[in-house]
């Protein structure tokens, strides 16, 4: 299985992306599942124009992001809140692609605040379906990120170990039944 994880935050030094080196690190070493970070900032996607509908019909600088947004498998989105929602960064970059259908998304929200993006991950929970995409219900929020991750994604705070522990199995249980799933109902078709 193919997992992109979005990270969501324009900023280039961003504290949310702790959260997702630490879920990336986490991943590879205990699945055999390939996993990517798809960094906003890393992409100058313009405001939407058109929807890249395929690879071959996307503009050539943002072909590679494309090529790996089509060829997931699953994907985990992790935001910072901005005015209580998650980033129009992470907007715009979803928005640049065709729905995902059935496809499992893990809602992740980080915040220095005492709530950890818990609006921005209610806001999450009505844009993936609106993807046609499939919500693990395991959310991971996470308060205090400047606190529980250190700038290379290791975890500080020993005591959330558990919660990331929680959001990496049900999530993983989640996406693996759905691919498994897809590709069964392929059979059938």
């Amino acid at each position: 299985m193919k997992i992109e994880i979005i990270s969501g935050s324009p900023r280039q030094h961003s504290v949310t992306k702790r959260v997702a080196l630490h879920l990336y690190n986490q991943l590879k070493s205990s699945t055999s599942h390939v996993v990517n970070i798809i960094d906003a900032a890393e992409w100058n996607l313009p405001a939407l124009q058109a929807v890249f509908t395929s690879v071959d019909n996307t503009p050539e600088e943002f072909r590679p992001l494309s090529k790996r947004i089509f060829e997931a498998d699953a994907f985990i989105l992790v935001t910072p809140e901005y005015n209580g929602s998650y980033t129009a960064a992470l907007k715009n970059l979803l928005d640049h692609f065709p729905k995902q259908h059935h496809k499992p998304f893990g809602i992740v929200t980080a915040s220095p605040g005492p709530l950890g993006g818990m609006r921005a991950a209610q806001q999450l929970l009505q844009l993936v379906p609106a993807l046609f995409g499939i919500a693990s219900p395991y959310l991971l929020v996470v308060p205090a990120i400047d606190k529980k991750f250190n700038a290379q994604g290791g975890l500080v705070d020993e005591s959330f170990g558990n919660s990331v522990h929680n959001f990496i199995n049900e999530y993983l249980w989640l996406a693996e039944n759905l691919v498994k799933e897809k590709e069964t109902v392929k059979l059938y078709q």
